[in-house]
């Protein structure tokens, strides 16, 4: 029972690792298109054709990422606000957007 255990944790941690790693590629794949869209303006388009992609789907669903229309909105308009992955996920910029949205409450 106790290597059925091991095993089972083992195959966790290593789906949990394959997971971080398939995030970590859509989060290029954003970056990508971020900058595809500050040079030549069609950023959300190509982001768009990407999680639609056979490829793009799949990448998105072994990051455990719902490959839906409503996700390839959302990256659309992610890619549209023109902030880098690396900002937006910093915590500087959550505190930035936290303090905006309570200065935009209480005006």
């Amino acid at each position: 029972m106790r290597d059925f255990v091991d095993g089972t944790a083992f195959n966790n941690e290593q789906g949990n690792r394959a997971r971080k790693l398939f995030a970590a590629v859509v989060l290029a794949a954003l970056d990508d298109a971020i900058a595809d869209d500050k040079k030549y303006g069609n950023g959300p388009e190509q982001i768009a054709r990407w999680a639609r992609s056979r490829d793009g789907r799949e990448v998105l669903s072994c990051a455990g990422i719902d490959p839906n229309e409503r996700v390839v909105t959302g990256l659309m308009e992610f890619v549209g606000k023109g902030v880098r992955t690396s900002v937006a996920l910093s915590r500087e910029e959550s505190e930035r957007r936290n303090a905006a949205e309570q200065d935009a409450r209480a005006a």
